[in-house]
């Protein structure tokens, strides 16, 4: 039986107590609100329909996305690209809600907000992880029967994979400009990374230690995929990594103030805007990233005749879809193949 109670001059609170049941109470602003909602949880406990939402309608989403922040993000390799998706989230309009009170018609107005702004894949990406919060928290963090809104919201078509390769003259005004530029260490690195297809974060976690020259070869240690896996070096890959200075801390590549992937690509993107022609005057590169490396060294790999397991073992690719998303041959190589 519920019983109420008022609180200050406008405020009752209903209070249920049942065998069986935990303890349950909300506050309102008329008495009439409070009777309404205690004979709603009451009717629903006598049909055993009733479920505890725990702390889903006292904790906002906002809330969770910090606690999510603090206690799963830390876990991840990718933290740092999603702690720039959580900064968004938490700055939505739905964020100050209560869990149990986000909508769908909530998501996919977040959805449609965001695809005026950004690319398909980020919305995508920016959906999978708030399903995740709400997953955690349904999970984890006693909201049992907290419903997950996103669900029920159509996630955007997956963009076109990005195909772009390095264009006739592309590789050599790249080169010159890492020549004239001040840093010695981003021209073994666009080396490195065209002759081995590995990522930007692999390259900034490589330590001297891990690299072998008597075998031709460097380790990397918990990748992206969660594997270990062995990279052969090619002669102009290990010939590029022996003129380099060695540093005190043991770093391969950590050729700026703030090494990282952030700090790899950024010197990249600068130095695609200093490139120059043979004569020396500006040429910059349009649209090019240094993930594109990657695609470049593996769509290499397939033409020097490599097998597709044996470009996987290098590039670290898990499935043969995936290599194939990062392989693009060129059209005139395919057709002086066929004669």
């Amino acid at each position: 039986m519920a019983t109420f109670r008022k609180r200050g001059a406008y405020q009752w609170q209903a209070i249920i107590r049942k065998k069986g049941y935990p303890k349950q109470s909300k506050t309102f602003e008329t008495k009439q609100e409070a009777m309404t909602w205690a004979g709603d949880i009451e009717s629903k406990m006598n049909k055993g329909t009733w479920l505890d939402l725990g702390d889903a309608d006292k904790t906002t989403l906002a809330e969770c996305i910090e606690r999510y922040r603090e206690e799963i993000t830390p876990r991840k390799k990718s933290g740092l690209q999603e702690n720039s998706k959580l900064n968004v989230l938490s700055r939505s309009s739905m964020a100050e809600s209560y869990m149990t009170n986000v909508r769908s018609k909530d998501v996919s107005d977040y959805r449609n907000l965001r695809l005026r702004k950004v690319s398909a894949n980020t919305v995508r990406n920016e959906l999978n992880l708030l399903s995740n919060i709400f997953e955690i928290c349904r999970r984890e963090w006693g909201m049992e029967a907290l419903r997950n809104p996103v669900k029920d919201v159509a996630r955007p078509s997956p963009g076109k994979a990005r195909d772009r390769r390095l264009e006739a003259g592309e590789e050599d005004r790249l080169l010159r400009a890492a020549k004239a530029n001040r840093s010695p260490y981003i021209l073994p690195l666009i080396i490195v990374a065209l002759e081995t297809a590995m990522r930007a974060g692999e390259l900034a976690k490589l330590r001297w230690e891990h690299v072998s020259f008597s075998g031709q070869r460097l380790y990397l240690f918990d990748t992206k995929n969660g594997e270990d896996r062995v990279v052969p070096l090619s002669t102009r890959a290990i010939d590029a990594l022996q003129l380099m200075p060695r540093r005190m801390d043991g770093k391969v590549f950590s050729y700026s103030d703030k090494p990282g992937v952030k700090s790899i690509t950024h010197a990249f993107t600068a130095l695609c805007k200093q490139c120059t022609d043979s004569a020396g005057k500006p040429d910059p590169i349009e649209g090019l990233r240094f993930h594109d490396l990657r695609h470049e060294a593996t769509s290499r790999l397939f033409e020097k005749g490599l097998s597709v397991m044996d470009v996987m073992a290098i590039t670290g690719h898990k499935t043969m879809h995936m290599a194939k998303r990062y392989t693009h041959p060129r059209v005139e190589d395919l057709a002086a193949k066929l004669g």
